[in-house]
């Protein structure tokens, strides 16, 4: 059988991965997550916004991009408010005069048991984790299907939910937060629907613990992090750079044909419980 030879361009691994010339939004760009992911995308060639209810730490890590060598903006972005999620869409917009990647960041927890949840607490949660992630997708896709029209190449939009989007927590109080990252990877799949004739790619990637700020109190009890680690096949807990990796996937040329995918960075977790 005569071997049929690969194009140049599935040879050439950097464009697959490539990022150049693309505008990025981070919502939730300035936590630890966010952050790595903010300086994942402009080491592949995108130039970065970021956002928080802090413009003070959406400031700083631009500057902080920006003293690298790269293009980034910082500004206040509130989840809880519809008109903040709006308006900060399009000052990115407007300040790079395109929009092409979201990466959806926003998330919170106020652990409740059941028999203690409070509507307050509740509503909160769902406001941040899943109405905040719906309004941005929208805001996000509306300068995306303008660019697609003007002749940019498709969008990619891509939300961080969590294992709780496919598991229960076991002895805590995790009704809004498992149910919200529920809610929001069932919405992955249908915001992959609607714009896919667009050719706009929207999935999830869902890690387990990930070490530095935010997994930091997981780990600080020994018990709790023997535990951890007991469950996950793998025997550690996420890093960052393995966010990072899947994040940056999403959203290049080599991910052109995935779509309403929620990815678990788990370590085996979802594989065993």
């Amino acid at each position: 059988m005569t071997a049929i030879p690969l194009p140049p361009e599935t040879c050439d691994l950097r464009s697959l991965f490539a990022l150049d010339g693309r505008v990025a939004y981070v919502p939730g760009g300035y936590g630890g997550i966010g952050e790595a992911i903010a300086w994942g995308l402009a080491a592949a060639g995108a130039r970065v916004a970021v956002s928080g209810r802090h413009a003070d730490k959406a400031q700083a890590l631009a500057d902080r991009l920006r003293g690298a060598g790269h293009q980034a903006l910082g500004l206040a972005m509130d989840a809880h408010s519809l008109t903040d999620i709006r308006t900060s869409v399009d000052q990115v917009a407007g300040h790079f005069g395109a929009l092409d990647l979201l990466v959806n960041c926003i998330g919170i927890q106020r652990e409740e048991r059941l028999a203690d949840v409070t509507e307050e607490a509740f509503d909160e949660v769902v406001q941040v984790n899943l109405k905040a992630g719906m309004f941005l997708a929208q805001a996000v896709a509306r300068h995306q299907v303008a660019g697609v029209a003007a002749g940019r190449a498709p969008g990619r939009q891509v939300h961080v939910l969590s294992v709780r989007a496919q598991l229960g927590m076991r002895d805590r109080g995790y009704s809004a937060y498992c149910a919200t990252k529920g809610a929001l990877a069932m919405l992955v799949k249908q915001h992959a629907v609607e714009l896919s004739a667009q050719g706009i790619t929207v999935n999830g990637v869902a890690p387990t613990v990930v070490r530095g700020e935010m997994g930091a109190h997981w780990l600080a009890n020994p018990e709790t992090r023997r535990h951890i680690l007991q469950r996950i096949p793998l025997g550690r807990v996420a890093e960052p750079r393995d966010v990072v990796g899947a994040v940056v996937y999403f959203c290049g040329p080599g991910a052109a044909f995935v779509t309403g995918q929620v990815l678990y960075l788990d370590g085996g977790l979802t594989a065993t419980q």
